[in-house]
C-alpha cells in the first residue's frame, strides 16, 4: 500500500525519473532538456533541504511522487554554491548539464527549431544550462513582478506524481506534509523566513492543475502570464 514518507538519499534516482516523466511537451521533446530538468527543478531541494522533501512510496520502497522545496528562497540563494559544486560539478552532473559558455547574459528561452525561419520554436538548451547554474535566474529574477513575488512569499514548493498515482488524494496530503515542515521554521536557528507564505509556478502548458492548487488553498498571483506561466501563492 502506498504511503508518504520523508525523502531519503536513496530516492534520488527515482526523483530524477519522476521529474523527467512529468515534463511538459516543450521540454520532454528535447533529449538535452530532459537530461537537465532535474537539475533545475528537483535536485537542489533534495540536496540542500532534504528535511523539507517527502516522497510517495508505492509500498515497495520506490518513490512514485514527491513534494520538495525550500522554506526560504533566500536561504536557497545563500546555499546554492554548495549545490553547484557538489551536484552540478559532480561527474554525473557534468555529463547531464554542460557548463555554460558564458554567465554574463541570459540567453533567450526559445530559439528557432530548425534555423530556417519557419516559425518553429524549441527550448534553448544553452539557456537551461545557464539557469541551472544561477539561482538568481532560476527563482529570483525575471519579468516585472517576479521580485515582489519572491520577497513576499519566500517558501517554494514543487510537487510531481507519476500518472497512475494522480487523482487519488495523495497530492493534497503531500502538500500538507510540506506545509507542516515549513510552518515551524520561522525565527529558528537557521534564520529561515517564509514571510507571507508559499509560492509555486505552473508551466503554461500545464494550466489544468491550477484548479487542484486552488482547492488546497493557493490563489493565482498576477504576473506569471508575462512569462507564459502561472504564479500561485498560499498564505501561512
Amino acid at each position: 500500500m502506498a504511503f508518504i514518507r520523508p525523502f531519503e538519499e536513496k530516492d534520488t534516482e527515482d526523483c530524477k525519473f519522476i521529474c523527467r516523466a512529468t515534463l511538459p511537451p516543450s521540454l520532454a521533446s528535447s533529449a538535452a532538456a530532459t537530461a537537465m530538468a532535474p537539475y533545475l527543478w528537483t535536485l537542489q531541494f533534495t540536496h540542500l533541504f532534504p528535511e523539507h522533501c517527502f516522497v510517495l512510496d508505492d509500498g515497495s520502497g520506490r518513490a512514485v511522487g514527491y513534494v520538495i522545496g525550500a522554506p526560504d528562497v533566500f536561504a536557497l540563494e545563500r546555499r546554492y554554491p554548495e549545490y553547484v559544486e557538489e551536484v552540478l560539478r559532480s561527474e554525473q552532473g557534468l555529463r547531464d548539464v554542460p557548463v555554460p559558455e558564458q554567465m554574463e547574459r541570459l540567453e533567450e528561452w526559445w530559439v528557432d527549431d530548425d534555423g530556417l525561419g519557419k516559425g518553429g520554436k524549441r527550448v534553448n538548451e544553452r539557456c537551461l544550462a545557464q539557469t541551472a547554474y544561477s539561482v538568481k535566474w532560476l527563482v529570483l529574477e525575471g519579468v516585472e513582478g517576479k521580485r515582489e513575488l519572491v520577497e513576499g512569499w519566500r517558501a517554494m514548493l514543487h510537487i510531481d506524481l507519476l500518472g497512475p498515482w494522480q487523482g487519488k488524494g495523495f497530492g493534497r496530503e503531500m502538500i500538507r506534509w510540506f506545509l507542516e515542515s515549513v510552518e515551524g521554521t520561522r525565527g529558528g536557528e537557521k534564520g529561515y523566513d517564509y514571510r507571507r507564505g508559499l509560492q509555486l509556478g505552473v508551466a503554461g502548458e500545464n494550466q489544468g492543475v491550477v484548479k487542484f492548487y486552488e482547492k488546497v488553498g493557493f490563489r493565482v498571483y498576477p504576473g506569471g502570464e508575462k512569462e507564459g506561466n502561472v504564479w500561485m501563492v498560499r498564505d501561512l
